[in-house]
């Protein structure tokens, strides 16, 4: 289960065979110098864990249909996720955050369409991505 440091850390959730859902975790990464987040796939134990525990049955459902964001004990989830992730990545980034005005069954509609053409448009590994040795802490599930 997550430490110490993991439970003041936003805790993103994704798809650890999606080529996009990686990148976008490596855009995180890349983004966020002060290393605010943390990540767990969700094939994990740990992944799981937390989805189960925050998420509960709605979540379990169709848990690789989105990204998660868990922070302060909250579940996040499509585009909400994403925005609130962006607003705290370093400038530019938190200007997509002014998005969040747009009704969110819109984003969603938008988010779920990436969503499900994610594998076709970006494609799938065989396998989970597997953190550099520099990054290695931020995830969870290591």
């Amino acid at each position: 289960m997550p430490g110490k440091n993991a439970d003041q850390a936003a805790i993103v959730l994704f798809d650890g065979v999606c080529l996009l859902c990686q990148g976008a975790v490596k855009f995180i990464i890349k983004h966020d110098p002060g290393a605010q987040f943390k990540f767990a796939s969700l094939q994990s134990d740990v992944g799981r864990r937390l989805l189960q525990q925050y998420g509960g049955a709605r979540a379990i459902d169709e848990p690789m249909n989105t990204m998660y964001l868990l922070e302060r004990e909250s579940l996040y989830t499509r585009s909400s996720a994403a925005l609130k992730i962006a607003k705290k990545l370093k400038f530019p980034w938190p200007l997509l955050y002014a998005l969040i005005i747009v009704p969110q069954g819109i984003r969603d509609a938008v988010y779920r369409w990436v969503a499900n053409n994610r594998y076709r448009w970006f494609g799938k590994s065989d396998v989970c991505m597997l953190p550099a040795n520099g990054i290695k802490e931020r995830f969870l599930d290591l």
